[in-house]
């Protein structure tokens, strides 16, 4: 283990300092800054070493992370990557992206806070990175089996690079111009720095896999050409079809899905655009959901110079500490300020949208809201709080309702389950012969993790469909399995 008195003699969790807001919101870069290996180390050393450790079953790629916990401790980073990724192809996605179930499910976090888990693991990989010590990984032996993956999110990757490795010729379809999916166009690259993507490109093009931006499944390449053309069809097209707010005054300008916002943005930042066509300068921003995805639009804001940001969510304002019915290790919805929210800004809570009211022209210049109380049947409005707020700009980030039907999953004709996303297998497999699905496209809205490590044990399904046997991991069973 790491020192066996290690949370006994360092009981603080010390995380990142984010850059000053004043520089931070002047630029894209990054906002944290990166922990000196001595703090970094240090607080591995707080790993207990649980005789259970629940941080494996908090991490839906079964992390092992005591394991690489103490080899930071030793100073031993070169073994650390390799523990890390036998579990994890892409842990500079998880470690910048991912919530973190691992570090609530801490034992640790019982009675002191948690082993900062999540930085510890980016931390290995950014220096396995400096150092050199991620290359590519091509198969020795070529099975002659072709495989399309159809997605280029965090789950066709993972899928796409564990089938490339077992030695099948995999090719990734992409209809966005540039492969990445929603880590491409949907993270801002203050989250993550679009860098990280290309690298990971660089390595799977080297390690055999070949990649197909600018192709729609359904539309350019027919799918009986897809299937024609492979031995298996891997389905990894994320769950695009966003929830809408079906309000009057939904059709005035300004008012736009939060997809249809961030994407422009990072175009800005990769060089295709000179200004984003929707952008909040000078605007009063109104961002309608409290998420993840939310937050992503309230930092956008800021960034581009908004003249006020104000986010919108229906449901009460959650509480600071874990609450009585979430106990541990599970991962409670607590109140959280992300660097975007430290940025500036008003959060409101308990709050519903009736109206987007016109300015006479079709423009939005004001929502009208109301407060609400959560009932046995839903939401309930309070009466006489209806009041209004400004709002130029909108974006709603409300979440996703599944995947998109039109075009390739109708033409295939696979089976869906009863909330609408395509449904597995055991092994991932769909109803229709050599296709297979995984992360948000079978599993409804996730999270990355949940997305890589569908990826990987889809793959393994996939390679024992194609070899009658395999050696690739199995993270984690599907939620729903209604073929069985």
């Amino acid at each position: 283990m790491a020192d066996p008195k290690g949370f006994l003699k360092i009981t603080e969790r010390e995380l990142p300092r984010h850059r000053p807001v004043d520089v931070r919101i002047q630029d894209w870069r990054e906002v944290h800054e990166d922990l000196d290996r001595g703090t970094v180390t240090r607080q591995a050393s707080r790993c207990m070493d649980c005789g259970i450790p629940f941080c494996h079953n908090g991490c839906p790629l079964g992390n092992l992370v005591p394991e690489w916990n103490h080899l930071v401790y030793t100073h031993d980073w070169a073994e650390a990557i390799e523990r890390l990724h036998a579990t994890n192809n892409f842990p500079e996605f998880t470690g910048r992206l991912c919530p973190a179930p691992c570090e609530s499910a801490c034992v640790l976090g019982i009675n002191q806070p948690a082993v900062t888990i999540k930085n510890v693991e980016v931390s290995i990989i950014d220096r396995a990175w400096e150092e050199g010590w991620v290359k590519p990984l091509p198969p020795a032996v070529r099975t002659g089996k072709k495989v399309a993956v159809v997605g280029s999110g965090p789950a066709g990757l993972a899928a796409a690079q564990q089938l490339t490795r077992a030695g099948h010729d995999v090719t990734v379809y992409e209809r966005a111009d540039r492969i990445g999916g929603l880590l491409r166009y949907g993270i801002p690259e203050f989250k993550m720095e679009k860098r990280h993507i290309d690298r990971r490109i660089a390595q799977m093009t080297a390690e055999g896999t070949e990649f197909r931006p600018g192709t729609d499944i359904g539309t350019d390449i027919t799918v009986e050409q897809l299937r024609a053309g492979h031995d298996a069809v891997v389905l990894a097209g994320g769950a695009t079809a966003w929830r809408d707010l079906p309000v009057p005054g939904r059709h005035l300008r300004g008012v736009h899905q939060a997809m249809e916002y961030l994407p422009q943005a990072n175009r800005v930042q990769l060089g295709d655009l000179d200004r984003a066509p929707i952008d909040a300068r000078g605007k009063h921003v109104v961002v309608i959901g409290g998420g993840d995805t939310g937050a992503d639009c309230v930092g956008t804001a800021h960034r581009q110079g908004a003249a006020s940001v104000t986010q919108l969510e229906i449901m009460p304002k959650p509480p600071a500490t874990r609450p009585d019915d979430q106990p541990w290790p599970t991962m409670p919805m607590l109140y959280k300020v992300t660097s975007a929210h430290e940025e500036g800004g008003k959060r409101i809570y308990s709050v519903n949208t009736l109206e987007f009211l016109d300015d006479g022209n079709g423009s939005v210049r004001a929502l009208r809201l109301v407060q609400v109380r959560r009932t046995d049947k839903g939401f309930a409005p309070v009466e006489g709080t209806e009041r209004e707020i400004p709002a130029d700009l909108v974006t709603l980030a409300m979440g996703f309702v599944g995947p998109q039907r039109e075009g390739m999953l109708e033409q295939l004709g696979v089976r869906l389950d009863a909330r609408g996303n395509v449904a597995r297998d055991d092994d991932y497999r769909t109803s229709v012969e050599g296709v297979f699905c995984a992360g948000d496209m079978g599993r409804g809205q996730s999270l990355i993790v949940w997305a890589i490590a569908e990826g990987r044990s889809a793959a393994a399904g996939v390679d024992r469909y194609l070899t009658q046997d395999t050696a690739l991991p199995v993270a984690v069973p599907p939620t729903a399995r209604p073929l069985v």
